[in-house]
């Protein structure tokens, strides 16, 4: 039994409620979505670089590109009102 398995069993427990399930829902809308589009449409499927230094800066330059896109769609559409 793994040392984290408790909480572990605790996270799945309360993915199943009634209230975290609409939330649980939105990950691939949202945060999931973020890293799909990373790997897909900005190279971040495999890298040719070597060191942890290089990969950080790849990662960081892409993640800011994503972003200033982001901010582009923002300032092109308006912002969305929920």
């Amino acid at each position: 039994r793994h040392i984290w398995q408790e909480y572990l069993e605790e996270a799945d427990h309360l993915r199943h409620h009634k209230e975290v399930k609409t939330i649980y829902a939105k990950r691939k809308e949202t945060i999931e979505r973020v890293f799909a589009d990373a790997k897909e449409k900005h190279g971040m499927r495999w890298t040719t670089l070597r060191g942890l230094k290089k990969l950080s800066m790849q990662a960081m330059l892409t993640f800011a590109a994503m972003n200033l896109k982001k901010m582009a769609n923002w300032i092109w559409k308006g912002p969305e009102m929920a």
